[in-house]
């Protein structure tokens, strides 16, 4: 009997009834890599709203997908994050914070267009030993 080498976690995304082509989380090892998550209200992109409004979402279902996995925010060792607008970086830091209270991951942060019309994206990985 051979080991699964990798194991998807949650549900697959559906967006607008569309059933995406990625998975929410992927366990490889003691790693959990989740996918990038835009704000979403009611399953939809949440393209109105303030930087806080939308990190608080996209945080808020980083959480949810974290607990899939047997995991915690505090096992959240490295963060990548999409602003579409430089100015909004405070106002994503301050609600990051409160996510992230002590000893924060590792983190990035780029200022990009996005493929949709949010004003954040944010991706994380986590280490969690099995």
């Amino acid at each position: 009997m051979t080991k699964r080498r990798k194991q998807v976690i949650g549900e697959p995304l559906v967006i607008g009834g569309r059933r995406l082509s990625l998975s929410r989380a992927v366990r490889a090892g003691d790693f959990v890599f989740l996918t990038g998550q835009i704000p979403l209200r009611d399953g939809a992109p949440m393209t109105e709203g303030t930087i806080e409004e939308q990190t608080h979402a996209v945080l808020g279902e980083i959480r949810k997908t974290l607990a899939a996995a047997g995991c915690e925010p505090g096992d959240v060792v490295k963060a990548m994050v999409w602003l579409t607008d430089r100015a909004d970086f405070p106002g994503f830091n301050a609600v990051y914070a409160e996510y992230f209270p002590d000893d924060p991951p590792a983190r990035s942060a780029v200022v990009n267009d996005l493929l949709v019309d949010v004003r954040v994206e944010v991706e994380v990985v986590a280490f969690k030993p099995q």
